[in-house]
């Protein structure tokens, strides 16, 4: 039995800003994240897809990684595969060179582009629109790397992307330092692998880990956590039961154990400040969770007396809920 086809639209890219390689794709075809993108920070980043060749992907990087172009890595990796014309391929290099291949019996329409830093390639497409589109996305685009990622997926998709439908998209950007605790180069790596709008669906999970584990907010739009705002985080704390104190709009230290608290149980570690200041997306976020905390005690009918008075970050067995902070470790729970 012949392996299967799946038809794909992707992006290589590299943006020299951020010093990030990055992967976005879509595609009718289950978990495509597991089978396509690529990246290392500092080499480089690969695409393969159509009958894809998994090999691609590590033989790709590890050409990279010995300084070979973009160009010379698509060469040199379709001329040792007998079966490169059901192939396709992209690749971006650590300088920013992109290219791409579409073999000859890729199901149509078939085809990339090539731009300054990326490549888009796509197969069982529904025209040639989708990778004009997603090219013109990504270098009009403003913001980063992940911005223009994403807007290229988006465009894509508008123009009818892979023409049997949607089922799987992915994520996957390389920046040294960029993971978890900094202990790693996944910068980002989130997946949608079966849904109805994965595209969307991936945008909806990539904001969350937006606001959780990255930090690309300008810091221009701090909040001095004073006057109203101080006021507003303790009435947000103290619905959620992390905060026990007056409604007084001063940040005295049970107000900060009590918003210390909050953030390590919400693995915001990444946007802990020192300084007095907060991000407005931390603002926004424990404002939306105190509505949901009111709206589920107005329709909510208790069980048991009492039990819908006490918020999420009231302390078991009745301790202090403005306790002071434990001390701060990066955790995955």
């Amino acid at each position: 039995m012949a392996p299967p086809r799946f038809g794909t639209f992707s992006i290589v890219a590299h943006d020299p800003e951020t010093a990030a390689w990055g992967v976005a794709v879509q595609s009718k075809f289950i978990a495509v994240g597991a089978v396509v993108p690529f990246a290392e920070a500092g080499v480089g980043a690969v695409a393969t897809q159509a009958l894809a060749n998994a090999t691609y992907g590590p033989d790709g990087l590890a050409l990279l990684r010995k300084g070979e172009s973009a160009d010379e890595v698509v060469r040199r990796l379709t001329s040792a595969d007998s079966g490169r014309d059901e192939r396709q391929l992209g690749v971006v290099d650590a300088k920013g060179h992109a290219a791409s291949f579409t073999g000859s019996k890729c199901l149509d329409w078939a085809g990339h582009e090539v731009g300054a830093g990326f490549a888009c390639q796509g197969n069982i497409l529904a025209g040639p629109a989708v990778v004009r589109a997603m090219a013109r996305a990504y270098e009009s685009t403003r913001g980063d790397i992940l911005d223009r990622l994403l807007a290229a997926l988006v465009s894509g998709q508008r123009e009818g992307g892979d023409r049997r439908g949607m089922q799987s998209a992915a994520l996957l950007v390389a920046k040294k330092g960029g993971g978890y605790g900094g202990a790693s180069d996944r910068w980002v790596d989130v997946r949608v692998d079966d849904h109805p709008h994965p595209i969307e669906e991936l945008r909806r999970v990539f904001r969350l880990y937006d606001l959780t584990m990255l930090s690309r907010e300008d810091p221009a739009t701090l909040l001095r956590i004073q006057g109203e705002t101080a006021a507003a985080l303790q009435h947000d704390l103290g619905v959620l039961g992390y905060y026990t104190g007056r409604l007084n709009g001063t940040w005295d230290p049970p107000s900060q154990a009590a918003f210390a608290r909050f953030i390590g149980e919400h693995n915001f570690e990444n946007k802990q400040r020192e300084d007095g200041t907060v991000w407005p997306s931390i603002v926004a976020y424990l404002k939306e969770r105190a509505a949901q905390e009111v709206e589920r005690r107005t329709r909510t009918a208790p069980i048991v007396p009492g039990a819908l008075d006490r918020g999420p970050g009231a302390s078991p067995g009745g301790g202090s809920a403005s306790a002071p902070p434990a001390p701060r470790r990066p955790r995955s729970g």
